[in-house]
């Protein structure tokens, strides 16, 4: 007995079914469009052509690595071609800030900027755990971003401190030493208080008047050799300027007893046995520009 093999037509289409059927639900044996054929043709067409020109089969006998393809294209070498070129650029421009003078980088813009991107890169890498991003500064650190500078703020200045340090133990470095007026009993306790009220007074906030008076023959004797009669300060020993506001361990009264009572004299490393003078100067140009300098 033979059965009818015929393709089942679907009535509401006309289309016949594959014969496959889910739920009284038949599928439709409809034919894929030509645009899709056409570009699934494409993709394998351009994959053989991938396969033949470029890098593509991995682990084959004799192939390192892959097979390379007749273009021999290898994006590891490009890179390590470009790193290349990179750094021997960089080693131009590097060179370049060595030899020239600050104020010639400053009137080149091209070098002034390779300046500025070496030395906000150095700064990340090196200044900021002490000083802050963007020189903000912390206590018992310097801030940078504005235009007070206790060792001098010009280009010269900077670079020379970036290089030797401060209290590092290097040769030149800046080194400054405040006497302990009450750690080492040069000063009463109450003639500490007293001199505190006068550097109160010197930035110009009210003060114990009897005390400002009693402490200025005391100021005269131990500390205007330093800080100068009216506490300007002088940049050629480090001696901070007492008339301002900004103070590196802080300028209340506490802060200011205790610096008196015994001094805290921080340590910068010295730059110019770690960076080389490219480096140096380049961060001098950009600490330089955070705040302005001298």
């Amino acid at each position: 007995m033979m059965t009818d093999r015929s393709p089942e037509i679907d009535e509401p289409t006309g289309v016949e079914t594959t014969g496959h059927e889910w739920d009284g639900i038949k599928e439709l044996n409809n034919p894929l469009p030509r645009w899709w054929l056409f570009i699934f043709y494409a993709c394998i067409a351009a994959a053989i052509v991938y396969w033949v020109l470029m890098p593509a089969w991995p682990g084959l006998p004799g192939a390192t690595g892959a097979t390379p393809g007749i273009l021999a294209q290898s994006d590891r070498a490009t890179v390590a071609s470009e790193v290349a070129a990179m750094k021997s650029d960089r080693a131009r421009k590097s060179l370049g800030l060595a030899t020239s003078s600050a104020d010639q980088i400053l009137k080149n813009p091209q070098q002034l900027q390779f300046a500025m991107a070496l030395g906000e890169s150095a700064f990340g890498d090196n200044c900021v755990p002490c000083h802050g991003a963007g020189g903000r500064g912390a206590v018992g650190y310097p801030r940078l971003a504005d235009d007070v500078w206790l060792w001098g703020g010009s280009l010269d200045d900077i670079e020379y401190t970036i290089t030797h340090g401060v209290r590092s133990g290097a040769k030149g470095a800046r080194t400054n030493d405040m006497p302990a007026f009450g750690r080492d009993k040069f000063l009463a306790e109450a003639e500490i208080n007293d001199l505190t009220e006068l550097v109160v007074s010197f930035s110009y906030r009210p003060a114990e008047l009897s005390a400002v008076e009693r402490a200025r023959p005391l100021f005269e004797k131990n500390c205007s050799s330093c800080h100068g009669k009216a506490g300007m300060g002088d940049q050629t020993k480090g001696a901070p300027n007492l008339t301002d506001t900004d103070w590196i361990y802080g300028g209340d009264r506490p802060a200011i007893h205790r610096t008196i009572y015994g001094p805290r004299g921080g340590v910068m490393p010295t730059w110019g046995q770690r960076l080389d003078p490219a480096t140096i100067r380049a961060l001098a140009i950009y600490v330089h520009s955070l705040g302005g300098g001298e």
